[in-house]
């Protein structure tokens, strides 16, 4: 990759907040002659397990954003459903994991909206397409996409891969950023009570 597309992907790549958080993530290289599809036809490709997730996810903050209207007397029934959501939450944080095959696992060690960064054993070419699912665990969620290896750096242990999503849902590329920013918030908390303990 010439020196200025590769700057132009890593602009890309950091146009999105990313945080350093660890992610079990399946990686498949594909072949140089494969076709990345668009956002339209991605779910032709999607396992259903990713289709439903998205789905449920999103039917559950639509039935949820009217009790904010409803006052004091919505606070039993909001938790309630709050109480549903969370079970729903772990059978579906179940569901995804089955989709999570060993052969095809490696450890992300940084992500965010535009992209993430692999631990990868072995060098991958810069140019080359992989199709990606991606298991937040805290979130109960998963996130089926395709991205490009736009830069593989050596390290102590191996490589790191930098990927840049090349075709992914907007609803998966929000879940992404607000998985994000809630991870960074419950660093920011750990960090403050930590400081806080050592000062007793």
């Amino acid at each position: 990759m010439d020196p200025q597309a590769l700057e132009q992907k890593m602009a890309q790549f950091h146009e999105f907040f990313t945080i350093k958080h660890q992610l079990n993530v399946n990686l498949i290289p594909k072949s140089s002659d494969f076709i990345v599809p668009d956002e339209a036809n991605l779910n032709q490709h999607m396992p259903y397990a990713f289709q439903i997730a998205a789905e449920m996810s999103s039917l559950e903050s639509q039935a949820l954003r009217p009790l904010r209207n409803l006052g004091e007397h919505a606070q039993e029934l909001a938790d309630y459903l709050n109480h549903q959501s969370k079970k729903i939450d772990l059978m579906m944080s179940f569901i995804l994991q089955q989709q999570d095959e060993e052969k095809h696992r490696m450890h992300c060690v940084e992500f965010g909206g535009g992209g993430l960064i692999i631990a990868s054993p072995t060098s991958i070419e810069a140019g080359t397409n992989v199709e990606l699912k991606i298991f937040l665990s805290e979130e109960a969620a998963g996130v089926f996409c395709f991205a490009e290896v736009v830069k593989c750096t050596p390290n102590d242990d191996g490589y790191d891969v930098y990927l840049l999503f090349s075709s992914i849902r907007e609803e998966d590329q929000e879940l992404l950023v607000r998985a994000s920013l809630h991870l960074q918030t419950l660093q920011l908390r750990a960090r403050a009570k930590q400081q806080h303990n050592d000062k007793k």
